[in-house]
């Protein structure tokens, strides 16, 4: 089974482009879905969430606005979280991957928004990155509810720059030039990475094999 990462800074059309790669039959795992089911009721990440951040769990589930309090801009307070919860997103991840492959998966995409940050793109075969103009970017953004330039580049400074990314993808996909291209360049990176002569320029790890990611 190829694992292909997939990852993009905000606004670029990752979430869109993870269902694209559903339609062309890949498994997709979604860390951001994955944090959702820990931070739950009953999440795995609910206790000691609990234990290192006093009030923000209510009714047995992650309250993310007294998390987000918690946290304020404290770097600290960022690598406490991290160290709870990238150990439990990477179990997530390695019981989906080796489930998938039990199924006789061919392809699984791992959707996630920090791959380079956490050094994820070691435990993948390949890269893909999501992109588009800065332009296009800062647009979809700002239409967003609530959002507010300030968050905006909050957010963007705890994400490797896009055009970074772009350096170290093996695969780019531009969604700025519209869905169907967007998806015509989905297809074609599914047809290459799926080709009995394709040499997979990563090589995957095991599973799950840097408790980090």
């Amino acid at each position: 089974m190829i694992v292909l990462g997939l990852t993009g800074s905000i606004g670029m059309g990752k979430s869109t482009t993870a269902k694209m790669f559903a339609d062309e039959g890949a498994v997709i795992w979604d860390a951001d879905a994955a944090v959702h089911r820990l931070y739950g009721p009953g999440g795995a990440a609910v206790a000691p969430l609990a234990q290192a951040f006093p009030g923000v769990v209510v009714d047995d589930a992650v309250d993310r606005v007294r998390l987000a309090e918690a946290l304020g801009r404290d770097e600290t307070a960022f690598q406490r979280l991290e160290a709870i919860v990238h150990p439990l997103v990477a179990t997530d991840r390695a019981q989906a991957l080796t489930a998938a492959q039990a199924q006789g998966a061919r392809l699984a995409v791992v959707d996630i928004p920090l791959l380079f940050e956490t050094g994820g793109d070691a435990a993948v075969d390949a890269v893909a990155v999501v992109t588009a103009e800065p332009e296009v970017q800062a647009q979809r953004v700002l239409s967003r509810p609530g959002m507010t330039r300030e968050r905006f580049d909050a957010i963007a400074s705890r994400q490797t720059p896009d055009a970074e990314k772009r350096a170290r993808a093996d695969f780019l996909i531009d969604t700025g030039r519209g869905l169907e291209a967007a998806r015509d360049q989905v297809r074609r990176i599914v047809g290459t990475v799926l080709s009995p002569s394709w040499t997979p320029p990563r090589g995957a790890l095991s599973f799950g094999a840097d408790p980090r990611h």
